[in-house]
C-alpha cells in the first residue's frame, strides 16, 4: 500500500439473530432448535437475569450502544465487520447444526445503524438457513446497500473481493474465507454452479498461494487489501504454527491485513513486514449474556479496532477501545475491566513479540517489537 494513511474499522463476529432480532421492533419467529431452548425469547430472560430488564422493542441501535459515537468521533475510511447471521424469514433449519441464526429482514436497520461498508459471511452460520436464507441475505444486503465477500451464488462470486473507494483512485479490497476449524460444514462451499461460501481446507501455503493470486490480480497501486478468515474454535488465546504461517503467507504476498474472527474473545496480534495481522477480533454484538460455562475468558468484554496503515513503511497503528455488553447493549468498558484485558492481551501475545499497553482513557494499544 502506498498512499496517504487510512484508518480502518474492522471487528469480529456481530451476531444480530435470536435473542438480539427478538428486542427489535420487528422480531422474526422465535423458534429454535437447540438442545435446551426451542423460543428465542429465551436469550433475552437469560440476558435480563443477569443484568437487568431491556426495554423491548428498543431503537435499532441498541445493541451498538455507545461504540457508535467512538466510532462517529474515529471517523474510519470505511467500516468492515462479519456478519454471523442469516438475515431471512426462511425456516429451512439446516441439519446437523446445534445453533442457527437468523435475523427478520425488517430489522436490517440495526446493521445499518453502524453504516458498515463491507459485512464479510465466509463464516459457519451464514447458511444457517440454507441456501435460500443465504441468496435472502445476499438480496437484502444489496438492497441495503452493503458490499459482501466471501458468500456468493456460485464460487466465483463468493471469492470476488468486495471493494470499497478510498478517495482518488484508491480502494480496500477486502477478501474472504473460512475454515473448517471454525465449524464451517465442508457442504457449505460455493461451486461453479452452486450457492455458498468461500472454503479452504485449512491454513496451508498451498490456501495461502491462491488467495495472494487472487489479490495480485485484482490490486493497482494504492490499493489496501484486507484477508478476512473465519477459522479456529470458540475459546482459547494459542495461536497454532500452521495460522501464523499462513497469515505471514498473505502478508508477504499482498495483504495488508490480515482480519481473524471466530473466537467469542480477542486473540493476539502481531506486526509483520509492515502488514497487521489480528488472529481474532472477538464477539462485538450478540446475545450471549447469562450464558455460563465459560466465565474465565470475560467474553462480556468486547474490542472495537481502529486501525491505521501508513504506506510508508511504518508498523500499522491500532487502537483498541473496550466495551462491555449489558441489557443486550455495549458500554464502555469500566476501568477495571480494561485493565484487565489489557493484561490478558498483553500475556497472551508476548509468544508473538507484541505487547499491549492501556493508555488513561482505557484504550489499549500494542507496542511492537
Amino acid at each position: 500500500m502506498r498512499g496517504d494513511a487510512v484508518t480502518l474499522f474492522l471487528c469480529g463476529d456481530v451476531m444480530l439473530g435470536r435473542g438480539v432480532d427478538q428486542i427489535l421492533p420487528h422480531p422474526g419467529d422465535p423458534e429454535l432448535r437447540e438442545t435446551y431452548v426451542r423460543d428465542a425469547r429465551a436469550y433475552v430472560e437469560l440476558a435480563e437475569a443477569a443484568n437487568g430488564p431491556i426495554p423491548a422493542p428498543v431503537d435499532p441501535s441498541w445493541p451498538w450502544g455507545e461504540a457508535l459515537e467512538t466510532l462517529d468521533a474515529a471517523a474510519p475510511a470505511a467500516r468492515v465487520l462479519n456478519l454471523e447471521t442469516s438475515v431471512t424469514r426462511s425456516g429451512d433449519f439446516a441439519p446437523g447444526k446445534g445453533v442457527h441464526y437468523r435475523m427478520d429482514p425488517d430489522n436490517l436497520p440495526c446493521l445499518t445503524a453502524v453504516r458498515p461498508d463491507v459485512c464479510v459471511l465466509a463464516n459457519n452460520h451464514v447458511l444457517d438457513f440454507g441456501r435460500t436464507g443465504l441468496e435472502e441475505t445476499l438480496d437484502a444486503l444489496a438492497d441495503a446497500g452493503v458490499a459482501t465477500a466471501g458468500a456468493g451464488r456460485n464460487a466465483a462470486a463468493a471469492r470476488r473481493p468486495a471493494t470499497v473507494p478510498l478517495g482518488g483512485d484508491r480502494r480496500l479490497l477486502v477478501f474472504s474465507l473460512g475454515m473448517p476449524s471454525s465449524g464451517i460444514p465442508p457442504g457449505w462451499a460455493a461451486t461453479g454452479d452452486r450457492a455458498g461460501v468461500d472454503v479452504a481446507a485449512g491454513a496451508s501455503p498451498a490456501a495461502a498461494e491462491a488467495v495472494a493470486g487472487r489479490i495480485r490480480q485484482i490490486r493497482r497501486p494504492g490499493d489496501v487489501a484486507v484477508v478476512s478468515v473465519h477459522w479456529g474454535p470458540n475459546w482459547g488465546y494459542r495461536v497454532p504454527g500452521d495460522e501464523v504461517r499462513f497469515a505471514h503467507a498473505l502478508i508477504d504476498g499482498g495483504a495488508d491485513v490480515v482480519h481473524g474472527h471466530s473466537s467469542h474473545h480477542p486473540r493476539p496480534l502481531e506486526a509483520y513486514r509492515g502488514g497487521l495481522v489480528l488472529y481474532g477480533c472477538g464477539d462485538l454484538v450478540n446475545d450471549y449474556e447469562g450464558i455460563t460455562g465459560h466465565e474465565r475468558y470475560r467474553d462480556d468484554l468486547r474490542l472495537l479496532y481502529l486501525v491505521r496503515l501508513y504506506g510508508d513503511g511504518r508498523p500499522p497503528g491500532v487502537r483498541m477501545v473496550p466495551f462491555q455488553a449489558r441489557r443486550m447493549r455495549l458500554r464502555h468498558a469500566p476501568d477495571q475491566d480494561s485493565r484487565w484485558l489489557g493484561a490478558v492481551l498483553d500475556r497472551a501475545c508476548r509468544g508473538l513479540g507484541t505487547r499491549v499497553d492501556r493508555e488513561p482513557d482505557g484504550t489499549l494499544v500494542p507496542r511492537w517489537p
